[in-house]
């Protein structure tokens, strides 16, 4: 009988067509750094064939081959490492006072009903308002200085990591602060000891959006108020008709950014070892 059953067309057809969802269908079978090598890899040549080929003009968007020459001229002049050089710099200042000011906002509105409550129209009203509505009225009261930029920076990353660090404290289990209650905690020790530990997620997950934030707000400011950075560069090669020279500029972003947020993930990793979610990045 089991003989009968193993020609059966109809047995036969199911098993070939559970092989080939086990087989082709299912893409397991490929490691995970091989997939991230591989789709940019496909899209590259597609992209270079195409502009080999005249059916993408250089002028609208270079080859890949055109934007590696520029990147090396860039380098080798020092420009690109000029530019962006200033643009880390003003990063880091407004990130950190946004960091500073969204942080210890956070907390103080997490912790506290009364400022909770107070704040929660404020918030609300301003926190819709996007960055780029407020970058004339910056503008206007500060001039075309650096502290615009630096303001700019920093009112761009302060609402996700105020959020972020509100979100977190107020969702801190209940029980560790019984528990805190029982064993007479102080109210700073409580707060160190339970309410950031507890909150540590969201406060990085703060921290990353807002660097991401940060870098968009640098080229906003750059490209319309600055004689210098990767936003200018990246504005002024576009009035020049150097689409390679603009390219370079916004990879530039992108790959510092990835290098960035790799270092945020390094340290989430180091200082949250106890969460299971960033087990599952390493």
């Amino acid at each position: 009988m089991s003989l009968i059953n193993s020609y059966n067309p109809i047995i036969v057809i199911k098993n070939i067509t559970k092989t080939a969802k086990n087989t082709i269908f299912n893409l397991s079978w490929l490691d995970s750094v091989y997939l991230k090598i591989l789709v940019p890899a496909i899209l590259l040549v597609t992209w270079e064939s195409a502009c080999r080929l005249g059916y993408l003009k250089p002028l609208i968007l270079p080859s890949p081959t055109a934007i590696v020459q520029a990147f090396e001229r860039l380098i080798k002049s020092g420009e690109l490492f000029r530019h962006l050089g200033i643009s880390l710099f003003r990063i880091l200042q407004g990130y950190a006072l946004g960091a500073f000011f969204g942080i210890t906002l956070g907390i103080l509105i997490g912790i506290f009903k009364r400022i909770d409550q107070g704040s929660s129209v404020v918030i609300s009203f301003l926190r819709p308002i996007p960055i780029f509505a407020w970058i004339p009225v910056i503008i206007l009261w500060l001039g075309i200085d650096e502290s615009t930029k630096v303001t700019i920076i920093a009112l761009g990353c302060f609402w996700p990591i105020l959020l972020n660090v509100m979100a977190g404290i107020k969702h801190v289990d209940k029980k560790y602060l019984e528990v805190a209650r029982i064993l007479e905690k102080s109210p700073y020790q409580t707060l160190v000891k339970v309410i950031l530990p507890s909150a540590l997620p969201s406060i990085f997950t703060g921290l990353r959006v807002g660097i991401g934030m940060a870098w968009m707000c640098v080229v906003a400011a750059e490209v319309i108020a600055s004689t210098s950075g990767i936003g200018f560069l990246i504005s002024y090669s576009r009035e020049m008709l150097q689409p390679d020279v603009m390219f370079v500029g916004v990879f530039s972003i992108g790959i510092v950014g990835l290098i960035i947020d790799r270092i945020f993930k390094l340290l989430e990793m180091h200082f949250i070892k106890w969460n299971v979610n960033t087990k599952r990045k390493r």
